[in-house]
């Protein structure tokens, strides 16, 4: 039976945790286990799985886990980064990091945190320059390549894989929980690996279209009907369309052409009642027969005539006599108003009119 230890070596093995890069920090060389043929550095693994512990016993020590802050600004990171902080109940800083997040107390996401644990030191290279002004201890997963400078604690592993720091973390969050007492050791944990893992949307896209390759996408039949739907499509069993068939009780007048019926008689609208004579402009329509004058339509009332004023006169009444125009005042041209009277001053030199004064002082 193996034991927990070798689980977890055989799993960072998979995941490809023991593969560094073709150059080698020289404070990186104490964890390298040999070189490859084509360069590459090897991790050995069962110093890495020591520093895990290591990191989980302080990540342990620390009473209230949200003075734990992890952070890293690597896309394959994030999502084990936020996984780590759900289950241990930390927090966690993914994407880009503000610079003045440790230092700067006017900022709102001002954060004054016990433990800071990195992906990359390299990427993350602005938290942990914060980190060493403020004296804030610092974890970090350390390639063959990273410098470790201002960092406490370097776990050696491949941090450039999405596999890799998936089980990195996985392992990390496991131990925590296991020291803490909140997983028991002799029993499996029940959150899959998988989880950890970082999903790109075009692959998960890819995916799902490989496996179902004769799933039906939503518009599918909208385009190719051409836009109509199958109801409106199908012929009714009686030759007929839906439409048709549906509304041919209701309305009797269903399919017939609206041109070729005669219109409803409705009566001329010309042929309404006389208008009552004596003043009322309008002269009365004629009644049903009667012949028209000459130079006039049927169905058209006659025209009044117009005097020299542009005013109709009322059928059946004589027109007024136009009133004569007043003479006009001697130096005064027609179409011009009258001028008013000048006004009058006392002896006070007001000036007053019909009876009021007009002067400033009155």
């Amino acid at each position: 039976m193996t034991t927990q230890k070798e689980q977890d070596i055989q799993m960072m093995l998979a995941a490809g945790c023991h593969l560094g890069t073709k150059n080698c920090d020289f404070q990186m060389e104490r964890y390298v286990f040999r070189r490859r043929d084509d360069g590459i550095y090897v991790f050995n693994l069962e110093k890495t799985w020591q520093k895990l512990q290591l990191a989980a016993r302080i990540i342990v020590a620390i009473e209230n886990p949200q003075d734990v802050i992890v952070a890293t600004a690597r896309p394959y990171g994030q999502r084990a980064v936020l996984k780590f902080a759900h289950y241990t109940g930390s927090k966690y800083q993914a994407g880009r990091h503000t610079p003045g997040t440790f230092t700067n107390q006017i900022q709102k996401n001002y954060e004054e945190p016990r433990l800071l644990i990195l992906c990359d030191p390299r990427t993350d290279h602005q938290p942990i320059k914060e980190a060493s002004y403020v004296n804030i201890p610092t974890i970090a997963f350390c390639d063959t390549d990273s410098p470790v400078r201002f960092v406490d604690v370097a776990i050696p592993a491949n941090n450039k894989g999405k596999h890799s720091i998936g089980v990195l973390y996985y392992i990390l969050a496991r131990m925590v929980l296991q020291m803490r007492g909140t997983l028991p050791y002799d029993e499996p944990w029940d959150v899959m690996v998988d989880l950890f893992f970082f999903r790109d949307p075009e692959e998960e896209k890819e995916t799902e279209e490989a496996a179902f390759p004769n799933q039906i996408t939503p518009g599918a039949e909208w385009a190719d009907s051409g836009g109509k739907g199958d109801e409106y499509a199908t012929p009714a069993p009686g030759g007929a369309s839906n439409w048709d068939a549906a509304n041919a009780a209701d309305w009797p007048h269903a399919g017939a052409d609206w041109g070729s019926a005669p219109a409803p008689d409705a009566g001329d609208w010309a042929a309404a009642a006389p208008a009552p004579t004596g003043g009322d402009w309008q002269a009365a329509a004629p009644y049903e027969g009667q012949p028209a004058p000459a130079g006039q339509e049927w169905g058209s009332a006659a025209a009044p005539a117009e005097d020299e004023w542009g005013a109709a006169p009322a059928p059946g009444a004589a027109p007024a006599p136009a009133a004569a125009p007043a003479p006009a005042a001697p130096g005064q041209d027609w179409g011009q108003a009258p001028a008013p009277a000048p006004q009058q001053q006392d002896e006070w030199g007001a000036g007053y009119q019909g009876g009021q004064y007009r002067g400033a002082g009155y």
